[in-house]
């Protein structure tokens, strides 16, 4: 076997043993019972501990030197590119550090899950301080004298800088805070009232999975605190949550983590169980669930669809044409969670939370001020008080399993689906006649074709520049946002 051969067989079997890994935090998530937790702190720890000496082995970097000089196609090329970064971070962590944050965070996840039941964040601010300990530890080995932040940013969206971030939502806070206050004074649309059936929910829900292309052969969809997406290829499941009182809830989460799966499902065959077989950023994958979520799946064409759908599941439910309902479901209104807010809004909850995690790990902020600090952000950007800490600082699982430099990437994610979405409706005219029927396949086709099946092949920005014709930009994303919002609301 070729040098190349031998690199790219031990990557396929460390990529399996990372999906392996995967698939134990998706039992911790849906399956796993709570007494559990102390031996999945362990299990979890081991596997790290497998994964990082096969990311740092010496036989890694004997084969990558051996191909320095070798004639290499494009795919080759950017399979070693994925593959030199992930040894060149590795081999900065130290093996026991790795196996203790894996340790740690497993068992934080246990531990925020029930300060967040109590309303409780001194119970949990203990376990966050160690979490943040061990992180910036693992940043200042990879930053190697650099900053920090940027480091971890690199394992979400590599090419991005903190500061390059900071400039883009610099741009957006302003003009998004704008757009909300003349939004909410004007008047709202009318709600959903009554109440929704929970199995019904799921049946539908499941209806609209497969609706935006989720291939059911190859996925699952389960009920989690927290919805997510986890797995690559040919084994990509979902989690949603149910609301007896807003049926969006489940809906619009189950579109979003479609966005995710279809993003792995659809990645190239060739590229299964490889470094290119998964999407290339965590900004990326977000433009995907984004974009199937807002631009396609609260269009006006679309929720014409799904307003006959819900008619059909529930009966009557307060909303008399397809028109009130398109308003109803892109309603702005006050609100404490990230995950349940408006498209509107959604941005300035990212920004709060990327802002005080820069501050965590720059020390500028020490988690004994943490929560105070969260609701006076909180208070100056949506002007009302956190009522408790689970619609406050407890309300994410990120920072308990140690996710710092992930939150921007939401944004981020929005930014790539605003570009997207202008490129999509310029290259299909007649998407609307679709959508009003149900039918996102032109919608998704164009996202395979131009996004999802080229997985790790390029690098980030250049997956959208390639899409979009040109560099990622805030623009379209505030233009659309700015177009949309106006009409609904009669600005």
């Amino acid at each position: 076997m070729t040098a190349y051969e031998n690199l790219m067989a031990f990557a396929r079997e460390t990529q399996a043993l990372s999906l392996i890994a995967g698939r134990l935090e998706w039992d911790q998530e849906t399956m796993m019972p709570r007494g559990a937790a102390p031996q999945r702190g362990e299990e979890c720890a081991a596997i790290a501990s497998v994964l990082h000496a096969r990311r740092v082995d010496p036989k890694v970097a004997d084969w990558l030197n051996a191909l320095e000089t070798e004639e290499l196609d494009g795919v080759a090329k950017a399979q070693l590119r994925h593959i030199r970064r992930s040894h060149n971070r590795a081999s900065k962590v130290p093996a026991a550090l790795a196996a203790t944050i894996a340790r740690v965070t497993s068992q934080a996840q246990g531990i925020w899950a029930e300060a967040r039941a109590a309303d409780d964040f001194a119970a949990f601010a203990p376990t966050l301080e160690e979490v943040i300990k061990l992180k910036r530890e693992e940043g200042q080995a990879l930053a190697n004298g650099g900053d920090i932040y940027d480091a971890m940013l690199a394992d979400y969206e590599p090419g991005t800088t903190g500061a390059q971030l900071e400039a883009m939502f610099g741009a957006l806070r302003p003009e998004l805070s704008a757009l909300r206050a003349a939004v909410l004074a004007a008047e709202a649309p009318a709600q959903l009232t009554g109440t929704f059936d929970e199995a019904a929910q799921m049946k539908l829900t499941r209806k609209l999975a497969k609706a935006f292309g989720y291939d059911m052969t190859h996925g699952r969809v389960d009920k989690a605190v927290h919805p997510f997406s986890s797995g690559s290829g040919l084994d990509v499941r979902i989690t949603t949550r149910t609301n007896p009182e807003d049926p969006f809830n489940c809906f619009y989460s189950t579109i979003h983590e479609v966005g995710h799966a279809a993003y792995e499902q659809n990645i190239h065959r060739d590229y299964l169980l490889t470094p290119l077989g998964e999407g290339v950023s965590m900004g990326v994958h977000e433009s995907q669930s984004r974009i199937y979520e807002n631009q396609i799946g609260r269009s006006r064409a679309f929720t014409g669809w799904l307003y006959g759908e819900m008619r059909d599941a529930f009966g009557d439910f307060g909303i008399t044409d397809e028109d009130a309902f398109y308003a109803s479901v892109n309603r702005v209104s006050d609100g404490y969670i990230r995950t349940e807010a408006d498209e509107l809004q959604y941005n300035l909850h990212v920004l709060l939370r990327f802002d005080l995690e820069r501050a965590l790990m720059s020390g500028d902020l020490q988690v004994s001020d943490l929560e105070a600090a969260w609701n006076d952000r909180f208070a100056a950007d949506f002007g009302f008080a956190v009522d408790k800490p689970s619609n406050g600082v407890l309300q994410d699982v990120h920072w308990s399993v140690g996710l710092f430099g992930y939150f921007p990437t939401y944004s981020l994610g929005n930014v790539y689906a605003g570009c997207l979405h202008e490129a999509m409706r310029a290259a299909l005219p007649n998407l609307d006649g679709q959508l009003a029927q149900g039918d996102t396949s032109g919608a998704t086709t164009w996202l395979r074709e131009n996004v999802q099946t080229h997985g790790g092949l390029y690098e980030p920005r250049e997956v959208i520049a390639n899409a979009r014709g040109a560099d990622p930009s805030e623009a379209p994303l505030l233009a659309y946002l700015k177009e949309k919002f106006t009409g609904i609301y009669g600005l």
